[in-house]
């Protein structure tokens, strides 16, 4: 009985202090979730980050890879780096190595190629180096494709953000 009271009282709290969903709609106010699909998200110039790091947007914004008929335009670089972070003592060999992606996008009007928002979004992650090379280069790809989920979730929070307070 208590717990009911409480969640009651939480509920009727959190509707009076204008919170807000970010990717819902409240009223005839479009969310973020519709100027999503007005996106069009421009090829990503790095070749294998930059696919899996597009790829991501696309699925999570639920934009276009296509530009005909959208109303902005996405384009994202991407930089990574990679380091050793771990080496082994008794033969002086890297066994764990440190990446890093960083992504800087800018959000341009179609129409009128206003910039509207930029920003930059990055991720650090880590593989351990395995006995074999191949093994390495699946822990090196799994974790570029991670990195690409995270910071494509990240950019989507910034401009989920932006539409909520833009439009």
């Amino acid at each position: 009985m208590i717990r009911a009271i409480f969640i009651g009282f939480c509920v009727l709290a959190l509707s009076a202090c204008g919170f807000r969903p970010l990717y819902g709609t409240i009223g005839d106010a479009p969310g973020a979730q519709v100027e999503f699909s007005s996106i069009y998200i421009a090829p990503i110039p790095n070749e294998v980050s930059g696919y899996e790091l597009r790829n991501a947007l696309i699925s999570l914004v639920h934009g276009s890879d296509r530009v005909a008929n959208m109303r902005y335009r996405l384009e994202v670089t991407v930089r990574e780096a990679r380091q050793g972070v771990a080496i082994a003592s008794d033969n002086a060999t890297i066994t764990r190595y440190g990446y890093t992606m960083i992504a800087a996008y800018t959000l341009t009007d179609i129409h009128s190629t206003k910039e509207i928002d930029k920003g930059e979004e990055s991720i650090r992650a880590g593989y351990d180096v395995a006995a074999s090379p191949y093994a390495t280069e699946v822990a090196l790809q799994d974790t570029r494709r991670r990195a690409a989920q995270s910071v494509a979730e990240h950019i989507r929070i910034d401009l989920g953000v932006y539409f909520a307070k833009h439009t």
